[in-house]
């Protein structure tokens, strides 16, 4: 075994991949990340050892945050930038490590832990010492990397928030505290409190990343998106960081160049602060895992900001793809990050895309989406009224991840076997199974209410609750509500355990469990909150009918 993985929804027959991720992840890019992570809850022992000394040492948290995210799924697939941030998490572990010193008085300061002394060499990382098998016990491991994941899916959130200017202290204190927690031998109820925590803060920095975006591009309104090109060449924008987007349609003004966007970038149309460039022309293609055959289409020049990065197998687009911030990938060129007061440098991109053609036209039409919490409210009364009188029956929630899987399409399946009185409400790349579909509407509301990216399943949980409010309930659940969500990477993760917080129970995850659930944490789960694994379309559909 020269890797081990089982982080995302691909891994390897549900186990884990052990040579080479599904994903594309090479093995020695697998040891980098093992590597990362090692290091990282070292500086989080030796940070927390700080705190318990008086020492409020500040720059982990933010450090912490960043290299969590380059370790999602499809997000960095360059070793080398990787055992970079090894690096700096042992320099700032051993700036750590002096300021306890010279408190305590000693030549030295020992958090307890041979991370402290560990010097990160990549050869002699053994991914059975270090990695994730170094736990043996099968249900400890799996709370751990549960917890873990988690906090990969907030530190996700945070960082995003943090380019905006919106950060909490207390989200990266967790980081911190949950990464320590991981070095001791802790009760189970410790452990799984600590989960629970998770989703706790996974709501506060869904909330925060809500405030940023909203703040800084206005509300999402209800939109109509074009999916077809015009005559000017363009650039494709991918991922999810919605700055780098009103950066590089800034420097695209007047140039004659057009941008597009694709996969989870779509719900940027939604914001009104991005209506205002006639440059940004619609949205190309569908979700991440089909960007080979849309980036070779395209034609021009693709930047891809954060996760959702497949592998190039050839030569065909790699000269013309760009990465950004946490995004990165061997023979890619990168544009490095903005200077403090100022904005990234597009022009190398730019410049490229006036000498590519127009873009190849894949469809045409219109979709629709900007259900956000406030657009949603502000149709309360008329979805009120639609449910006492029993023209929508019942909501079902299939926010999440897309994926390759075939099994994939049940979630296609359930859109089309839900009868004409269900609407969906969706988030996430999930939505491109049926977004364009024809489900038609029930009195002037759309059948699939998208409020945006994975992150907005915070509007999906404020519209529930503003819901449960009007009808006076006191159990969310009573709601004519269901959950029939897809997973994949480790921001799903997050939302989970942010809904499970807020108290949704009878949760349906697939297209499978994660493995890195063991029997005993995932009865856990099923015992406490009712999940459940998707079965055939046309049963759950019955069922969440029910």
């Amino acid at each position: 075994m020269s890797m081990f993985c089982f982080q995302c929804q691909e891994a390897a027959k549900n186990e884990g991949c052990k040579t080479k991720g599904v994903c594309g992840k090479s093995a020695d890019v697998a040891a980098a990340q093992d590597q990362l992570i090692y290091a990282l809850r070292g500086l989080s022992l030796c940070t927390e050892t700080a705190k318990s000394h008086g020492i409020e040492f500040k720059k982990s948290g933010p450090f912490v945050a960043e290299a969590l995210f380059t370790t999602v799924t499809n997000v960095s697939f360059d070793a080398e930038r990787t055992a970079a941030q090894t690096q700096q998490a042992i320099t700032l572990r051993d700036e750590v490590t002096a300021l306890i010193a010279a408190k305590a008085g000693d030549k030295a300061a020992d958090c307890g832990h041979e991370c402290t002394t560990w010097h990160g060499d990549l050869d002699s990382f053994d991914v059975q010492k270090a990695g994730v098998l170094a736990t043996e016990n099968e249900d400890v491991r799996s709370l751990r990397e549960l917890l873990i994941y988690g906090m990969k899916g907030i530190a996700a959130y945070a960082h995003h928030a943090a380019v905006l200017g919106k950060e909490e202290e207390s989200i990266y204190d967790f980081l911190v505290e949950g990464l320590a927690s991981t070095t001791n031998e802790l009760s189970v109820d410790e452990m799984v409190g600590l989960v629970l925590r998770a989703g706790e803060v996974a709501v506060t920095t869904m909330a925060t990343l809500d405030a940023a975006n909203t703040g800084a591009y206005g509300h999402p309104e209800l939109t109509e998106v074009s999916l077809g090109v015009g005559q000017n060449p363009g650039i494709l924008i991918s991922g999810h960081d919605l700055k780098d987007l009103e950066e590089l349609l800034e420097q695209t003004k007047g140039t004659g160049v057009d941008v597009y966007t694709h996969g989870e970038m779509l719900p940027a149309h939604y914001y009104p602060a991005f209506k205002k460039y006639d440059n940004l022309v619609g949205n190309y293609g569908g979700a991440w895992y089909e960007q080979k055959a849309d980036f070779e289409a395209f034609g021009g020049p693709i930047l891809m900001t954060t996760n959702c990065l497949v592998p190039v197998k050839d030569d065909t687009y790699l000269n013309r793809l760009y990465t950004t911030g946490v995004a990165a990938y061997p023979g890619a060129k990168h544009v490095a990050d903005r200077p403090s007061g100022g904005a990234k440098d597009f022009g190398p991109i730019i410049a490229q895309a006036k000498g590519c053609a127009p873009p190849k036209q894949l469809e045409d039409g219109k979709i629709v989406g900007g259900f956000a919490r406030n657009q949603v409210l502000a149709l309360a009364d008329k979805v009120v009224d639609a449910v006492k009188t029993g023209a929508i029956k019942k909501f079902v929630v299939m926010a999440g991840c897309d994926g390759r899987h075939r099994s994939r399409g049940y979630f296609s399946d359930v859109a089309n076997e839900l009868p004409q009185d269900a609407v969906i409400l969706t988030a996430g790349c999930a939505k491109f199974r049926y977004n364009k579909l024809d489900l038609g509407d029930i009195g002037g509301i759309p059948r699939v209410l998208d409020a945006g990216q994975c992150n907005d399943s915070y509007s999906l949980a404020v519209i529930a609750l503003k819901l449960k409010e009007v009808f006076g309930l006191e159990d969310i659940n009573d709601l004519p509500i269901a959950f029939d969500v897809a997973w994949y990477e480790q921001k799903a993760v997050a939302v989970l355990l942010a809904l499970l917080h807020l108290g949704f129970k009878g949760i349906r995850l697939g297209p499978t469990l994660p493995a890195f659930l063991s029997p005993t944490v995932a009865n856990v789960l099923v015992e406490n909150f009712g999940i459940k694994g998707t079965g055939e379309a046309a049963a759950d559909v019955k069922e969440m009918m029910a």
